[in-house]
Formats: structure tokens, C-alpha cells, sequence
């Protein structure tokens, strides 16, 4: 597995930094994506630098934290082929892979506490696209990516 991408904004720093350690524990290569002290880095810029990389293959997953985790999906799931899920809950944390193939798994260091980012992060990690009926639904969401709307559509 190539190494799996932690980013997060200054709002995700202290969670973050504990997903990577907890990753690495467990064995993972990591590679961080997080602003410094001083940065002016919000999560857009952080989920831009990310989802590029996995569109570009050098992650295949990655793990974004801001306040709530839905800034950072909302980011990351502009990028054509990112599917980014927020979760605050095991179930959905497997859904968002055997279900929707999200690559991307994003955490509110202000919803979730430690301990819960840890276990849905392990849940993610663990699961696997499921295929079957969801292969088709997935197509669907391929096709959206090669879509380009306007104000008019």
C-alpha cells in the first residue's frame, strides 16, 4: 500500500498528529500535510494539496481533520475522482469504503473525540469497497466526474 496521507488544518493539528502517530503504530507509512504555526493554510488549501496527490497515485487513501469534517469534504470532493466522506460514526465509516469507495476519510477534531477518531479511522481502514449493487451507483458517481456544469444546466 503506498503511504497513506494525514492533513489537516490548525483547527485538526492536535488530532491530526495523534491519527499519524496511531497510524504508525500500527505500521502505516505515513506522510503528513499540515500547516505550520504560522501558516495561513485553511483547509481548502490542505485538502487541494491532498486530493491532488491521490489523483496523482501517490496516496490511495488519506485522512483529513478540520473543526468538523465537512469543510475538508466539501474541499476534497471538488477534485474530479475524490470521494470524501465526514463520519462521526463506525457504521458510516465502513459504508464510506464498502459502499462508496471514499479514498478520502474526514474527522471533526471538534466532534469527535480521540479515542472515537481512532476507532472510525481503524474501521475505515479496514474495510473494503463491496462491489455488487454498489458498482453500478459508483459508475454513476465516475460519470458526475466527467460532467462540467454550468449556472445553466
Amino acid at each position: 500500500m503506498k503511504p497513506i496521507a494525514v492533513g489537516s488544518d490548525q483547527n485538526g493539528l492536535e488530532l491530526a498528529s495523534q491519527v499519524a502517530a496511531h497510524l504508525r503504530a500500527r505500521g502505516f507509512d505515513i506522510v503528513e500535510y499540515t500547516p505550520g504555526a504560522d501558516s495561513e493554510d485553511d483547509y481548502p488549501d490542505v485538502a487541494g494539496r491532498v486530493s491532488r496527490a491521490i489523483v496523482n497515485e501517490k496516496h490511495e487513501r488519506a485522512i483529513l481533520v478540520c473543526g468538523t469534517g465537512l469543510g475538508m469534504a466539501i474541499a476534497a470532493n471538488k477534485f474530479p475522482g475524490i470521494r470524501a466522506a465526514s463520519v462521526t460514526d463506525t457504521y458510516s465509516a465502513e459504508r464510506a469504503r464498502k459502499s462508496n469507495d471514499a479514498q478520502v476519510l474526514c474527522l471533526g477534531s471538534e466532534i469527535v473525540g480521540r479515542a472515537l477518531a481512532l476507532t472510525l479511522v481503524d474501521h475505515w481502514l479496514a474495510s473494503e469497497f463491496a462491489g455488487g449493487a454498489s458498482t453500478r451507483k459508483l459508475e454513476k458517481l465516475k460519470a458526475l466526474d466527467a460532467l462540467t456544469f454550468s449556472a445553466d444546466s
